[in-house]
């Protein structure tokens, strides 16, 4: 006779292949279960925070669903901002947790389903008789809407007997939906539009890399002339780069945010239009006609002209057939005359700040030069977001990982590295965090040296504070000693958990990482690189963030 943690655990194994977590009294028969009869690979954390942004992270590299798990109470409240963060994201996921007994909640229980639901994220319970069924309902759920879910396992549950682990069916991807009729009509309208554009451009976000729209928004940008460009998160989803402007927004080249502005017509596809990306109202001019496509009910910007609900895909492909049926256009001279290079060319920095620290933009542009190609770039949040993503090229939207964005949370960046790496059996897997962040992420350092090895490496950004703080409040005159982090040597913490660790002062120094680089992954340990860069440099962005809060 199987058990309910056994059919749990099978179920589960059925459709997920990577479980990340911390162990518990709520969660160790599901976990004896998972490790004794399915071959389903388990990577423990040391937070359990640190569970639900590995399997993210995961999720975020590979397109492939993974399962956190912890224990009740404590354990399972720790989960709950990275919970947050999946949820906004939309990232499915599934947290299998330990919950009360069936007999109602003990003195340390607290309503676990009432918090889940505070976070937007849904709770399956799994009983003797429907433990299975609960289980793949779960994930069938959450890869549908794409969304984290909970799959709770009351206390008095998991070593019931519940007989055989039935037999479960297959789960099924769900296909887009056709165009509504109201839609194809508006496809007709914005086909005419695009054929008529003088300068054309075409914006893409992560919706667009997951609808698989790459290629078809290739072949329209061909057959409109128009330029590219693509939010943070959906860099490298165009084939073609020789028309691309790069990443769009407050992580732009300014040369390229100049152009972008001159657009007539801009069709946007499955990016949110958040404040960073849209400039805070100021990518486009008044006159651009900016039209978006997403599966959201209603547009997300209030400068959208025209909203077009569907698959970026399915859209994309449907405004090609418009255009085959109207006639192509000739193609506009404008992007043919440009020089795309420059374009892009970010400003660069000085070899040191005025206060003698690093210029975080020169040692940006020569750890570009010197990173592994093939390789996954993993963010945590802060000041320090903008030199990745603003020097560090990336071959395709899965190779840029940012856990934390979307709930504006720091201290997720270490665990989000073992996710990463369970995701790329060849990739290195990058990681870019500040001082603040990396503090508050510390227990998962070990997590990242243990699994990630000589395929991974961290830059910490340390400028001893809270550099957005610094940036915004230290200048309106506030108190700025909350704000300030004591000078912390991470090299020497990444060093006694068995990783090399270098403290780099001087570019010269970054040539460590150009000798880690050339050794064979094998025989090379994880490599931290405590950067001390200078806060008086202010990122862009957070120059636009200044503008429209002072």
């Amino acid at each position: 006779m199987s058990t309910v943690s056994q059919h749990v655990a099978v179920a589960l194994s059925r459709h997920i292949d990577q479980v990340f977590g911390l162990m518990g009294n709520g969660n160790a028969y599901f976990l004896d279960s998972l490790l004794r009869d399915t071959d389903a690979q388990f990577t423990a954390v040391r937070h359990e925070a640190g569970a639900v942004v590995a399997a993210d992270a995961h999720y975020r590299a590979s397109g492939r669903i993974a399962a956190a798990t912890t224990t009740y109470g404590a354990g399972f409240t720790n989960t709950l901002t990275a919970l947050a963060e999946a949820a906004q994201a939309r990232i499915p996921l599934v947290l299998i947790v330990g919950d009360e007994p069936t007999s109602g909640p003990r003195a340390w229980d607290v309503d676990q389903i009432a918090l889940s639901s505070a976070v937007g994220v849904r709770t399956y319970t799994a009983g003797r008789l429907d433990a299975a069924a609960s289980t793949v309902i779960a994930i069938e759920h959450a890869l549908s809407y794409r969304v984290p879910v909970v799959l709770a396992i009351p206390y008095d549950v998991p070593t019931l007997e519940a007989g055989d682990v039935p037999a479960t069916p297959p789960l099924t991807a769900t296909p887009p939906k056709p165009l509504a009729p109201f839609t194809q009509a508006a496809v007709r309208r914005v086909a005419e539009a695009l054929a008529g554009a003088e300068r054309p451009m075409l914006l893409a976000g992560r919706g667009a890399h997951l609808a698989g729209a790459g290629r078809a928004l290739g072949e329209l940008a061909e057959a409109t002339g128009a330029v590219t460009s693509s939010s943070a998160l959906g860099r490298g989803v165009f084939p073609d780069s020789r028309y691309d402007l790069g990443v769009t927004g407050g992580f732009g080249a300014p040369g390229a945010m100049e152009l972008i502005h001159q657009a007539d017509v801009a069709v946007v596809f499955g990016a949110s239009l958040n404040p960073f990306t849209m400039r805070f109202g100021e990518l486009f001019a008044p006159e651009t006609r900016v039209v978006q496509v997403d599966i959201a009910p209603a547009a997300t910007h209030p400068r959208i002209g025209d909203y077009l609900q569907g698959d970026a895909r399915v859209v994309a492909e449907a405004l090609l057939a418009e255009l085959d049926s109207i006639g192509r256009p000739a193609q506009p001279a404008w992007r043919e005359s440009l020089d795309f290079e420059a374009l892009r060319a970010q400003v660069p920095g000085d070899a040191s700040a005025p206060d003698g620290r690093l210029d975080p933009r020169s040692a940006a542009a020569r750890i570009a030069e010197l990173l592994p190609e093939d390789r996954i770039v993993v963010s945590d949040g802060g000041h320090f977001i903008a030199w990745a993503n603003m020097f560090w090229p990336v071959a395709s939207p899965e190779r840029m990982v940012m856990v934390g964005t979307a709930y504006q949370s720091i201290g997720l960046g270490f665990p989000s590295v073992a996710g990463a790496i369970q995701a790329n059996a060849e990739a290195t897997v990058v990681l870019t965090t500040g001082d603040g962040g990396g503090l508050m992420a510390l227990s998962d350092l070990e997590t990242a040296v243990r699994t990630a090895g000589g395929r991974g490496l961290c830059v910490v950004w340390n400028d001893g504070a809270y550099g957005a703080e610094v940036n915004l409040y230290g200048l309106k005159g506030l108190a700025e000693e909350p704000m300030l982090i004591p000078d912390v040597d991470f090299a020497a913490l990444a060093r006694a958990l068995g990783a090399e660790g270098v403290v780099v002062r001087e570019l010269a120094e970054l040539e460590h990482l150009a000798a880690w680089a050339a050794r064979p992954v094998s025989e090379r340990p994880f490599l931290l690189l405590d950067l001390r860069v200078s806060r008086t440099v202010i990122a862009p962005y957070q120059h636009e963030v200044i503008r429209v809060n002072s």
